[in-house]
């Protein structure tokens, strides 16, 4: 029963949604808890315009500020839903993090104890008083008792004199109609030569075993997907693979997901040995390569990219490549630069960015951008949903190729012979079939360059066993760093450090350079970039030569990163040492090195 005499209704505040019925999942982390962290800092204003695209510039300039917030907003509101039945009694923890000044120094966090049974709980923000080392919002991090996924909603009512407009949502996506379908359909650029998938497809259904690997920046490792696990495209793709090819129970498809936030293709040369050959213990059958949004921060312009194609067609499995295109949500990408590599290798090639932005501008799109993308950056759960199944799509058109024709005349389907022959890929290189099934693709000639495809690397675990180094000095850098890159890997819900085998320089430690001599024609340095403010920046000289000056804090963030730091014409010996610039900080890590023989 209701109460007798019901207070009257308190007046309804506007509101400014930055989260409606996101899916968050409580993630096991290095540090014990199950959490699940939403970066605000420079994105919660394209958060909050996607849920409302009319939302005032005033609003959208002064709330990223924590002075604005205050000035703004009244009160948080969080709902949260458990998505299974058994978690509804659970309570979870929020709290949003403001970033100061000084990252040693207190800055404000908002925090209230949420059931997960959709109830609404509301934070004051009178009741935190303002610290002066308050700057901007920094994070939402939700902790649950336990690793479970759930629907959130976080909106901030606003004091009164503020009005906003009523945010409006999306019907939900029809992925059985006819539109879908041809969404997906336009994904596909090119299925490619079909030998090398052919022969895995025929390996998998004869019950050997056989490993699908995806190699790329954070979509790939699964961002925007919750759980990030089983939700990634990645995991998806290989469900996929497992349901169409393998056999039996599908026990014979193996699974190797290896992806990185921040990461481009340059770093990713650098750790395909490490994270998917898995210092040789591994031989994959396909490996799906996505950079197309992270390759901004490749210096080769391509050519790491092509390289890292070529390494793989010739490495252990001569695995079927196939490239992958994201998009993030201002419709950019940098498919144009890479397709002409697809096409020098006549590689099947998926465009996410051309099966989804077309119809985004529709009256009636079968997916909106606020549905699709996660944030600026990464798929929703429905979006990386919709990368797997345009991944499916091209698995179904091999299949349909294996139906139609033999083992020794399996060909691309006739309605996409007119886009390979505009490609100019198959007819055109003679002997391109027999290149690509037995995996020696040196005789095709680079669409870009492929100037690091014989990669070799190494880090502080195995420098020893390097017979290329001729002798090394630690120096200052004798420390290993523990504050790493942390990444989800293959089935894990939980990530594992980037380059745990590390030398690193810190205020406790000597100044001492670190001195390596190398035979070698190029080389890279992996090292660790940082938001510590501790950080500095590091000087490299190639036999007394300044060849680098890299300042690790330029991003602003803990991830690895890689940049060449001498290139010549041929190999030979070379003294390579590092410092740090005076006065700039007291820190420095250095992840490992990749280099070039020929």
């Amino acid at each position: 029963m209701g109460p007798k005499a019901p207070k009257d209704p308190v007046a309804k505040r506007a509101a400014v949604y930055v989260l409606a019925d996101a899916v968050v999942d409580g993630n096991p982390r290095e540090n014990g808890k199950f959490q699940d962290i939403i970066y605000l800092n420079g994105r919660i204003a394209q958060k909050i315009s996607v849920l409302c695209e009319q939302m005032p510039e005033e609003i959208l300039t002064k709330i990223p500020e924590v002075s604005g917030f205050r000035e703004l907003v009244h009160s948080i509101g969080i709902t949260i839903s458990a998505v299974e039945d058994a978690n509804r009694g659970h309570v979870a923890h929020f709290a949003m993090h403001c970033l100061g000044k000084n990252p040693k120094e207190p800055a404000t966090t908002f925090s209230a104890e949420v059931p997960c049974n959709g109830s609404e709980v509301k934070i004051l923000v009178a009741d935190y008083p303002e610290q002066a080392n308050d700057t901007i919002l920094g994070s939402f991090v939700t902790s649950f008792p336990s690793h479970e996924a759930a629907r959130m909603t976080v909106c901030f009512y606003l004091n009164d004199g503020f009005t906003a407009p009523e945010a409006s949502f999306d019907p939900p996506v029809d992925f059985q109609s006819q539109a879908y379908k041809e969404m997906i359909e336009r994904s596909l650029i090119s299925t490619g030569n079909t030998a090398r998938i052919r022969r895995v497809v025929e390996k998998a259904k004869r019950g050997e075993e056989v490993t699908v690997a995806f190699l790329g920046g954070s979509i790939t490792q699964g961002a925007g997907a919750k759980p990030i696990h089983t939700e990634s495209y990645a995991y998806r793709s290989y469900l996929a693979f497992q349901k169409r090819f393998g056999l039996g129970d599908g026990s014979n498809v193996k699974f190797i997901k290896s992806g990185a936030g921040g990461t481009s293709s340059e770093f990713g040369i650098t750790r395909y040995e490490r994270d998917v050959l898995r210092q040789g213990t591994k031989k994959p059958d396909v490996l799906v390569i996505e950079y197309a949004v992270n390759d901004a921060g490749d210096e080769t312009d391509g050519i790491c990219y092509e390289s890292l194609v070529r390494m793989a067609m010739m490495g252990p499995g001569s695995p079927a490549v196939l490239l992958l295109f994201s998009v993030f949500m201002d419709d950019w990408n940098l498919q144009d630069r890479l397709i002409p590599i697809g096409q020098a290798y006549d590689l099947p090639m998926i465009s996410i960015k051309n099966a989804v932005t077309p119809q985004f501008k529709n009256a009636t799109p079968v997916i909106t951008k606020r549905q699709f993308f996660y944030d600026l950056f990464h798929p929703s759960n429905e979006g990386h949903m919709i990368m797997a199944d345009c991944i499916d799509f091209y698995f179904e058109k091999v299949e349909e190729a294996l139906r139609e024709s033999s083992k020794e005349e399996a060909k691309a389907p006739k309605a996409l012979e007119k886009d390979l022959a505009n490609a100019g890929s198959v007819s055109e290189k003679e002997g391109l079939e027999a290149a690509l099934e037995e995996g020696d693709v040196t005789k095709l000639t680079p669409a870009i360059g492929a100037r690091f495809q014989y990669l070799r690397t190494f880090d502080r675990s195995n420098i020893d066993a390097c017979e290329d180094v001729l002798s090394y000095s630690a120096g200052g850098f004798s420390l290993k760093d523990t504050a790493l890159q942390y990444v989800e890997r293959d089935f894990d819900p939980f990530g594992t450090p980037e380059f745990a085998d590390n030398w690193a320089r810190t205020e406790a430690t000597t100044k001492e350079p670190f001195t390596l001599r190398l035979t070698c024609k190029d080389v890279l340095l992996v090292y660790k970039d940082s938001g510590n403010p501790d950080f500095a920046k590091a000087r490299v000289r190639v036999d007394g030569k300044l060849t680098r000056e890299i300042d690790p804090k330029e991003i602003g963030w803990d991830h690895c990163n890689a940049y060449i730091i001498y290139q010549s014409e041929e190999a030979k010996e070379h003294e390579i040492t590092i410092d740090l610039c005076e006065g700039s900080g007291t820190s420095f890590t250095i992840l490992g090195f990749g280099y070039t023989l020929k």
